[in-house]
């Protein structure tokens, strides 16, 4: 997901490749170096933090199936346990696709660590792809609140999980997650010494990314946990 002083910490590499299955390939936005070259001019904070994560960068497994599941299986628990129960539910199907999580039984599920609503979102997610009800070819045309409109329309996605999609596997360069805790926090400890942060705070400090909300949030976050998090 970068220019002069965006240079890749091997650390930080390996700390992300041990989030991700060996046979799976991570993309990065071809439009990276050029936010952060934004960023770093017009945003005193981005050119503080922008240099301190080298080449590390938003990064897509380009599939969207699989980038909603683990968002929803990651919803209300931290990274790590999300990362252990993605790993005991993804080992039940043959393949991370719609029709073989279909096929499996609930009670497997729930063994896995998934919560049984998790089992009911994940069902009702697969029945979405299987049954064709999502416009998955139209998605690259389509603009971000129409994609949002849509993926609302599943159990257990709500505004921030679409978001988390259009970040994480659209990779739109412009989304301003508010409903993010974490980009809320990194606000109030980057911008506002630690006070609290209204939304109207938070869409005031991010007039200065547009239209690159997307790749400042990415540096917010890294500043509050520097290991990349990929969907």
């Amino acid at each position: 997901m970068v220019l002069a002083g965006c240079a890749v910490a091997a650390s930080k590499n390996v700390a992300s490749e041990a989030l991700t299955p060996a046979s799976t390939a991570l993309a990065t936005p071809d439009y990276w170096a050029e936010a952060c070259k934004h960023l770093v001019k017009k945003d005193r904070v981005m050119k503080r933090l922008i240099p301190q994560f080298g080449d590390a960068a938003l990064q897509t497994r380009g599939d969207a199936f699989t980038t909603l599941a683990r968002s929803i299986v990651g919803q209300q628990i931290s990274v790590k346990a999300a990362q252990t129960v993605w790993e005991r539910f993804a080992a039940l199907p043959r393949g991370m696709k719609p029709g073989n999580v279909l096929k499996l039984k609930i009670d497997d599920m729930r063994a896995a660590g998934l919560s049984a609503r998790k089992v009911d979102y994940l069902v009702d997610l697969a029945l979405h792809f299987e049954g064709g009800k999502l416009h998955v070819t139209d998605w690259a045309a389509m603009d971000d609140e129409a994609i949002i409109a849509e993926l609302v329309a599943i159990r257990g996605i709500g505004r921030w999980t679409a978001e988390m999609f259009l970040i994480f596997y659209l990779m739109r360069p412009n989304v301003l997650p508010l409903d993010d805790v974490g980009l809320i926090n990194g606000i109030s400890q980057n911008y506002f010494s630690g006070d609290p942060v209204s939304r109207s705070d938070a869409r005031e400090v991010a007039e200065a990314w547009k239209p690159w909300c997307s790749v400042a949030t990415w540096y917010i976050w890294r500043s509050l946990d520097p290991l990349p998090v990929a969907y």
